[in-house]
């Protein structure tokens, strides 16, 4: 700020809301991307699913070629993976660390450190579709779906839905659980859908009265509509759409009731 005389005066403030959210999103991704054990989550466990089953068939994922089946349902885990588990961890120790308190007492507003957090998460998604999507077809994939501006829709639909339904769970964790606890309760998790949700075994392997349940969960809706779109080609997957569509509500209300800053 300059003067009536030419000299110089301090102008001390925040920085346009804009720029601070950009900056805290630039730094989150930063974070994210330099953690190993994140890296190990969110890009090596999965492209080595898609490879090593995709490879060997030591499922039987039905009519057609595995990777074909595969793919849909792995990018569903990426999504899982970034937006469920990684985040849920990484906030849980930001929690117990102080780090969660101190930023909510910056100018940058609460929902804003949220919009950081939910820009990082999709770009490291964005990174995580492009490097699947390579593999993929590398293999041999071959989507049904992807040639049609309405499959295209469909599928970013999916992915954003499952992203919020996914981010919703993660943070309603972090925030209520211990970070010990979330640490443990989100890998477990991630199991317990990664072997039931359809993702590398399809739902109809397992007994008509567990179907009945495993089919409203977020990943089996996220992998099921993926997998329509990209390999059966079928329309706009509605009542996949809707499944998750409910537990981005349930998980983001909840979130934002229950979440403790510390």
């Amino acid at each position: 700020m300059t003067t009536a005389s030419g000299t110089f005066a301090p102008r001390p403030g925040a920085a346009p809301l804009p720029r601070m959210i950009r900056a805290q999103a630039a730094l989150e991704t930063r974070m994210l991307l330099r953690n190993g054990e994140q890296l190990l989550l969110t890009v090596i466990i999965p492209t080595l699913l898609l490879v090593l089953f995709s490879a060997v068939r030591i499922i039987d994922t039905g009519a057609g070629r595995s990777v074909d089946f595969l793919t849909p349902g792995v990018l569903g885990l990426a999504v899982m993976s970034t937006a469920f588990t990684g985040q849920a961890i990484a906030t849980g120790f930001e929690r117990r660390y102080g780090v969660l308190k101190r930023l909510a007492a910056s100018p940058l507003p609460r929902w804003g450190l949220m919009t950081a957090k939910t820009c990082a998460v999709l770009v490291t998604e964005v990174l995580q579709v492009v490097l699947l999507t390579v593999v993929a077809l590398a293999l041999g994939w071959s989507p049904q779906g992807a040639a049609s501006l309405s499959g295209v829709a469909s599928v970013v639909l999916l992915l954003l839905l499952g992203t919020a339904a996914f981010s919703g769970l993660g943070l309603l964790m972090a925030g209520t659980l211990k970070a010990e606890a979330t640490l443990a309760a989100a890998n477990l998790v991630f199991l317990l859908l990664l072997v039931g949700g359809g993702v590398i075994a399809p739902l109809a392997k397992f007994p008509a009265a567990a179907q009945q349940v495993l089919q409203f969960l977020p990943i089996s809706a996220l992998s099921d509509g993926l997998r329509e779109v990209l390999q059966h080609g079928a329309g706009v997957p509605w009542a996949d759409l809707g499944i998750l569509a409910a537990w981005a509500v349930l998980g983001l209300g909840a979130a934002a009731k229950f979440f403790r800053w510390e």
